[in-house]
């Protein structure tokens, strides 16, 4: 995350959760999906500093490039592209110093050499945020597949919390 930040990939974010929710709030009173305005984004290095040594709380953004346009292959999909202005400036880092998953996964992926990840479509739109951070790292990215979520009878999204998740419940069904 120091790392990041130092290569001006990722900056801190002062902004309260009253205020934030009030910016959500306002999105989708206008109809627009709901994303961080940037508004730390324009703080000055001065600002930056001052506010921490206040021990003003902070989280710490992911900078995503609003001009580019972030392009990969889905091994099922086939070619998929984001633009870049469409993409949340995800948090990576919490006011409590604890990285939140898109940061931890990335790190995880690279530190166990991970070549493929195979997930559910719903990760999809998480793809670019991680891509960007693989290359910011310097890191190669493995390859990506999103597979359509398994539905139950009423189209509902397959949960391993729904319906019968102990394995005394399948006993008792005379499951081998």
């Amino acid at each position: 995350a120091k790392e990041l930040q130092e290569k001006g990939h990722a900056y801190p974010c002062f902004c309260t959760s009253k205020r934030l929710e009030q910016m959500r709030q306002e999105q989708q009173r206008r109809k627009e999906a709901p994303c961080y305005d940037r508004l730390c984004l324009s703080l000055s290095e001065e600002d930056i500093e001052k506010k921490i040594a206040e021990g003003e709380k902070y989280v710490l953004r992911l900078r995503v490039p609003h001009e580019k346009l972030i392009t990969f292959d889905d091994d099922i999909r086939g070619k998929v592209s984001f633009k870049g202005y469409t993409i949340d400036d995800q948090v990576l880092l919490k006011s409590d110093g604890f990285p939140t998953y898109h940061l931890a996964n990335v790190v995880d992926d690279h530190l166990m050499d991970i070549n493929i990840v195979i997930r559910g479509e719903e990760w999809l739109s998480s793809t670019p945020k991680h891509l960007l951070l693989f290359q910011y790292l310097g890191w190669k990215a493995p390859r990506y597949a999103h597979v359509p979520l398994l539905l139950n009878k009423d189209k509902s999204k397959l949960s391993k919390r729904q319906n019968d998740v102990s394995v005394q419940n399948y006993i008792d069904q005379e499951y081998l």
